[in-house]
């Protein structure tokens, strides 16, 4: 696959905001297989939560303007299943009590080998569930905050068991809302890619995720589609421009929405939900990341003050002018 899709010509088959939940693969690093999807797509691509070359599992990848999103994704809560292999024999009992010694908020130092700086750390482990044991090998699965690191996590427990341990095999099977359920593999993007290229756009539209998935437990913000295209230029939105919203407070990151739930944008609470009622005035939601083109919606705004007082401003200068002219020329003699 790799020669293939390096030599083969750039193609546009996709140009809008989107997530594909991908099955990486061990091997290629998580830059080589985005910019793989990206070349098969013919579009822009970021990544978020990185893979080691010989991890498997879950990785976003962003399309188009997505990529806006990558400060949210790299927040998302994460889970593992990881084969670790201790050092010396340890009672199962054992095993089981470590599991959940280490279950809460704990202390890590990058490995050696990571391209972050090796500071100490706090992350939580949300639970950790000891899947089967057989010998000296341990089946796992963990849930925790991002970035923790489990191959840390396998060394520190294999202290904590007496004797050293490491880590041998690990999947991602989880990144926020986004499971194994919703994953595509290289192959299946490239059957997509083709079947698109000959008319069939449905298989590649289907695996494709909008953006407002990313976001699903933030609370929304429905507005009137007068007030979209100004919001889609950075616009403050105003209260006169929302139609209902879920319950927020101030400086809370909220999803608005089209009535059509559009996703439009990322915003951040100017105040809290509870101090406006849709349809008042005042300033509510300043956007933070726009998703959807100015110009998708007819212009519901006008021109503001300022820029009616300079127009007045020149049509007095110009009608100066002409009184000027007006005077001199009847000032020559005829």
């Amino acid at each position: 696959m790799t020669g293939e899709t390096d030599n083969a010509c750039p193609v546009h088959l996709w140009n809008r905001a989107g997530i594909l939940v991908l099955d990486k693969p061990r091997g290629p690093s998580s830059h080589q297989v985005a910019a793989w999807v990206g070349r098969m797509l013919g579009c822009q691509v970021g990544h978020a939560g990185t893979l080691d070359p010989q991890v498997s599992g879950i990785l976003l990848v962003m399309l188009g303007n997505a990529v806006r999103l990558a400060p949210l994704l790299l927040k998302h809560d994460k889970e593992y299943i990881c084969l670790m292999r201790l050092h010396g024999d340890v009672d199962k009992k054992r095993i089981e009590q470590i599991a959940v010694e280490f279950t809460g908020r704990l202390y890590q130092r990058p490995p050696r080998k990571s391209a972050v700086k090796r500071v100490l750390r706090i992350r939580t482990i949300h639970k950790l569930e000891i899947l089967d044991s057989e010998g000296r090998l341990v089946l796992f699965r963990v849930q925790c905050d991002a970035g923790t690191y489990i191959r840390s996590l396998c060394h520190h427990m294999g202290l904590a068991m007496g004797t050293c341990a490491h880590m041998v095999e690990l999947r991602r099977t989880r990144s926020g809302a986004f499971s194994e359920q919703e994953m595509h593999s290289l192959y299946d993007v490239q059957d997509a890619c083709s079947a698109a290229k000959e008319g069939d756009r449905a298989p590649l539209s289907s695996m494709i995720l909008s953006v407002d998935a990313a976001v699903p437990d933030l609370p929304t913000v429905i507005v009137r589609d007068t007030a979209i295209d100004a919001i889609c230029r950075g616009a403050v939105l105003a209260g006169v421009g929302v139609i209902s919203c879920d319950a927020f407070k101030k400086d809370q990151p909220v999803a608005v929405l089209s009535q059509k739930k559009e996703f439009i944008c990322l915003g951040r609470a100017l105040v809290p939900s509870s101090s406006f009622k849709p349809g008042a005035t005042g300033l509510v939601i300043a956007p933070s990341t726009v998703f959807l083109r100015p110009g998708t919606y007819p212009r519901g705004w006008t021109k503001s003050c300022k820029e009616g007082k300079k127009g007045r401003k020149k049509s007095q200068a110009k009608e100066k002018k002409l009184d000027i002219k007006r005077d001199s020329i009847k000032k020559i003699p005829g």
